[in-house]
């Protein structure tokens, strides 16, 4: 990742910012997929935001700092076809195609990570954008 240069001149909290832009972060935003909506009756269920992302297995996911990993905010894409959530992962778990899990309303869903970092999803290369 690329860093863009700090001022020369002191500021307030100047040396705290160099120092924990040092640090590689310890969670990384994420766009993830929700790969199947159907719950375990058959009825398709959408997140709206602070569910917690899972291991595959179930397990909660925690970053270098103690923090588990929600979904910040979600919604429907669909010029993709998929309901999309934002969440912020440890790097470990920041890769794209990592399949991982969403907790509602006590089931799991299944979720594959589609971009790590803030490119969007549809259009990245802005190709659609008209005159």
């Amino acid at each position: 990742m690329a860093h863009r240069r700090v001022k020369e001149i002191d500021f307030v909290g100047r040396s705290a910012y160099l120092e924990q832009r040092a640090r590689p972060p310890a969670a990384q935003l994420c766009t993830l997929t929700l790969d199947d909506p159907r719950s375990p009756a058959g009825v398709s269920r959408y997140m709206l935001g602070r569910e917690p992302i899972l291991t595959p297995e179930g397990a909660p996911i925690v970053d270098a700092r103690g923090r588990r990993s929600f979904v910040t905010s979600a919604g429907s894409g669909p010029s993709l076809g998929r309901h999309l959530l934002m969440a912020y992962l440890p790097p470990e778990y920041a890769a794209v195609g990592r399949r991982l899990a969403v907790e509602y309303f006590a089931d799991r869903y299944p979720v594959t990570v589609a971009v790590v970092g803030n490119r969007p999803l549809f259009d990245s290369a802005n190709e659609r954008v008209r005159a």
